[in-house]
């Protein structure tokens, strides 16, 4: 099943050969079958069952994207006059499958793209403080050279020129890996240099020889990188790596250094572009943010649901002053930025606990049937109905008291000789648990996301006018009488801000359908804010005033998006709705 983790859970492909070979009346085996070999089957072990030479056997093709497409093949069974039945659910059993297929690799297309997003940030955070410390160009272009050889990109040879003020000409800069009698100026004219400055767009030459405007002006080169460097004005220089062997750079490299080149660009022009970083910053957290809620169709939109509501919550309060309260336009872009990456922390939580919908999983929930089954086979042991009764305690989010003294009683049962015990240990810790489908270790592994999202944001470069962002962020779980998460804060060492993601981040997630739940109401909603609040855990006057202009709220937050988020202020034009 290897080619098909990254896209599909091997407990649902399971899951889903099950269900399909009993609508057959489990007289159908079927298989998945990618490369010549069964991945998974259902109804029969055996492939000698599923060859494809069989006229018996049906067949349904799945494009795996992985090297040849696969196929979902059953058997059909020995009685005529059934083949159009059994034609169908194989076309609608693989038409199931294809599409899991298809949206886990969707899933894992965004997740990809926000690593190599967060990758891009990385890199900028680590060369803006090293690139841009110094004004002096010997530094600039130094610390590019640095970082050039660091990153051990494939050219053994480099050069940056830059280009002089009103002339416009190159000349050389810095360089490594040439020998001391190189004429490297002489490159700075030649026609491939020329061309791409002019463009003002990076290009990579792995065949120097059959290019037209390569005329031999440096032996011993076969491949080239050219980037130019830029400033938002004009080409500033350009970076040339260089190797001796043709076809060594690849289109990542280009992307890479282009970074570099934006970089070191604007430090050369002596003029550092903080909105254009903050824009790119932005694009990347919010991405990131989204990549997230992603892993999970439940969560999807979730942070971005919390930033626009957490706005307009706090757009309103500030509108009258109330309760003792109001938000400047720089304060609410800070608190939109902490919605959308409050919850950037659960990159590190495993997605077989975040996605978490029962308290054993399906796969071992049919270990414990057949435990039942064989301990009701050797005695007078009501299997059936006991499995029953344990599956629905599997899914419950409250069980009763008589539901968890039944699970106990089973727990102290033995099978096999009374050897073996009919439920065991870590079993009957999930089943009792009295309210959640998370065991202990599993709820602190969730509840270490808010300090994990601060980890990982804390690197990044924030704008002066951010300085509570990540304090919201790692508050959004405390409560006001310290139960929360991941301090114990209690009352007024929780930001205010934070009081209010808290209550907002309670409200998308109770007003929307998870795995372990339907969606609430929006009065089912209030009463858990209500009672939240009478309990001490959220603020009484926030919830209060949330309460009484929620849906003034929910209209306003429905059009923060758009609003520009460099001026949310604009927002205030819809605040009479």
């Amino acid at each position: 099943m290897t080619p098909l983790k990254k896209f599909i859970r091997p407990g649902a492909l399971r899951t889903l050969l099950r269900k399909a070979f009993e609508l057959t009346g489990e007289r159908c085996p079927l298989a998945l079958v990618h490369g010549g070999k069964v991945l998974a089957s259902e109804g029969s072990q055996d492939p000698a069952v599923f060859d494809r030479s069989d006229p018996d056997v049906l067949r349904a093709p799945l494009r795996l994207g992985e090297g040849p497409d696969g196929e979902l093949r059953l058997r059909m069974p020995a009685e005529a006059g059934r083949i159009g039945e059994a034609r169908r659910l194989l076309d609608f059993a693989a038409y199931t499958i294809q599409e899991f297929i298809d949206m886990g690799r969707a899933r894992r297309s965004i997740a990809d793209e926000a690593l190599a997003k967060y990758r891009e940030l990385a890199l900028l955070h680590r060369l803006v403080p090293v690139i841009n410390s110094s004004l002096r160009m010997r530094d600039v272009v130094g610390a590019l050279m640095d970082e050039c050889r660091r990153e051990n990109y494939p050219g053994e040879m480099g050069m940056v020129f830059l280009c002089e003020p009103g002339s416009g000409r190159l000349r050389l800069a810095a360089q490594f890996g040439f020998s001391s009698g190189a004429d490297l100026q002489g490159l700075a004219e030649c026609e491939l240099l020329t061309q791409v400055a002019q463009k003002g767009r990076g290009e990579i030459v792995n065949d120097l020889a059959g290019d037209c405007r390569w005329h031999g002006e440096m032996v011993g080169v076969a491949s080239m990188l050219l980037i130019p460097l830029l400033s938002p004005n004009r080409c500033e220089g350009m970076l040339v790596l260089a190797s001796a062997t043709p076809g060594v750079f690849e289109a990542a490299h280009r992307k890479s250094l282009s970074t570099l080149a934006s970089v070191t660009g604007i430090s050369v022009s002596n003029a550092f572009n903080f909105e254009g970083v903050q824009t790119l910053m932005n694009a990347i957290l919010k991405a990131l943010a989204e990549a997230i809620d992603s892993r999970d169709p439940y969560t999807a939109g979730h942070s971005e649901r919390v930033a626009h509501l957490a706005v307009a919550f706090a757009y309103l309060l500030g509108e009258g002053g109330a309760c003792g309260v109001r938000f400047n336009d720089q304060e609410l872009r800070e608190i939109y930025y902490a919605g959308i990456l409050h919850d950037v922390g659960k990159i590190g939580i495993k997605e077989d606990v975040l996605t978490k919908d029962s308290r054993l999983p399906e796969r071992r929930m049919q270990v414990v049937r057949a435990r039942f089954r064989q301990h009701g086979l050797t005695s007078d042991f009501a299997w059936a109905e006991a499995y029953e009764r344990v599956r629905a305690i599997n899914t419950a989010m409250n069980p009763d008291q008589d539901d968890l003294e039944y699970v106990r009683q089973l727990g102290a049962m033995h099978w096999g000789g009374e050897q073996l015990p009919l439920l065991y240990d870590d079993e009957l810790d999930a089943l009792l648990l009295e309210y959640g489908n998370l065991t202990h270790d599993e709820r602190m592994e969730i509840q270490r996301h808010p300090a994990e999202s601060e980890r990982i944001l804390q690197h990044i470069p924030l704008h002066e006018g951010y300085a509570n962002m990540l304090t919201i962020i790692r508050q959004h779980h405390e409560r006001m009488d310290g139960s929360g998460y991941p301090d114990r804060l209690e009352g007024d060492d929780i930001l205010v801000q934070s009081r209010i993601m808290a209550i907002v981040d309670i409200y998308d997630a109770v007003t929307q359908e998870r795995h372990y739940k339907p969606a609430f109401t929006r009065s089912e909603a209030l009463r858990i804010l209500d009672r939240e609040a009478e309990q001490g855990k959220l603020d009484h006057a926030l919830v209060t005033f949330f309460r009484a202009h929620v849906a003034r709220i929910e209209a306003l937050s429905a059009r923060v998006r758009f609003a520009r988020v460099t001026h949310l202020s604009e927002i205030g034009r819809f605040a009479t709705l």
